[in-house]
């Protein structure tokens, strides 16, 4: 007897679900909307249930929805499990989609270096890169499968996590070049402490950055008059401001390559800022995930 549910409806099935969305689903399919509404309409079908209903704010899964969001994604992991055991992985031919967690602090010179290997080695296959902030659970993601990695320079990260060191950079202060600290050699903690400070928001809650850790350790506190959801707009809110913004020297030389910035070493002994990457165990052995994290691990000894 043929069976009602096959893979494709499965992976339909979870992803508008999830997303609570026809469109985003089938963009993470790689398919048309429309052929995720004509097998959204075989999966009511099936079930005798619409699954996904409109309201006020969008679409919304219906109670027996929300019910096989669970069994469905047990389901496909199950599924998984078995392809990968049957099907060696081969980069060149694979179509998965990727997804990786990382600050937006790496796209000026790790993310882009990334992609271009990934596009050259994996023609056939998508990656999601997912930013991090205050709203994004990203151990959730890890734990369910939709994150395979997620790159971090957290203190301490989550003990039950997996993590491998990518590289360190030198902690380093950015200032306009018209503020009264451009014209040193050097800034002094007085100095430091005594400035007004622009830093980025936190993206993960619950966790103090690198910087906050070492300020906190040494029992001082920096005066911070903006907070910003994005690194890579701070270079540009120095320029014509009396801020001093702390980072990693590779971030802050990249910029100070085409904007009026200086970049002066940071006092007060900082640490090296350490990144690494980590993943979840459910993910460990898995073929296809193991070679993504040896290609972040090659981009970044690179």
């Amino acid at each position: 007897m043929a069976e009602p549910l096959d893979t494709h409806l499965l992976r339909v099935l979870y992803l508008v679900l999830q997303e609570r969305s026809v469109s985003r689903a089938g963009d993470r399919l790689g398919i048309t909307q429309p052929a995720v509404s004509s097998a959204l309409k075989r999966l009511r079908q099936i079930t005798g249930d619409e699954l996904l209903v409109r309201t006020r704010n969008g679409m919304t899964p219906t109670e027996r929805g929300e019910r096989l969001l669970a069994p469905t994604r047990a389901a496909l992991d199950a599924i998984d499990s078995i392809l990968v055991q049957a099907e060696p992985f081969a980069a060149a031919a694979t179509k998965r989609v990727f997804g990786v967690g990382a600050p937006d602090y790496f796209d000026a010179f790790f993310l882009s270096n990334l992609i271009e290997r990934f596009r050259r080695d994996a023609p056939h296959a998508r990656l999601n890169v997912r930013p991090l902030s205050l709203d994004v659970d990203f151990e959730r993601l890890l734990e369910e499968g939709e994150l395979d990695v997620v790159i971090g320079n957290w203190p301490h990260p989550p003990e039950y996590l997996r993590t491998t060191p990518l590289f360190e950079d030198e902690v380093v202060c950015m200032v306009g070049q018209q503020h009264r600290l451009a014209r040193k050699m050097a800034i002094s903690a007085e100095e430091y402490l005594a400035a007004q400070h622009l830093a980025p928001v936190r993206y993960a809650g619950g966790v103090r950055g690198a910087i906050d850790e070492h300020l906190h350790r040494l029992g001082v506190k920096r005066d911070i008059r903006v907070s910003l959801p994005y690194f890579h707009v701070a270079p540009y809110g120095l320029i014509g401001t009396d801020l001093v913004f702390t980072t990693g020297r590779r971030f802050a030389a990249y910029y100070a390559r085409f904007l009026p910035i200086r970049v002066l070493p940071a006092p007060l002994d900082f640490p090296p800022l350490r990144f690494y990457q980590l993943w979840h165990e459910r993910t460990h052995a898995a073929p296809a995930a193991r070679w993504l994290r040896e290609q972040i691990a090659l981009v970044a000894a690179s």
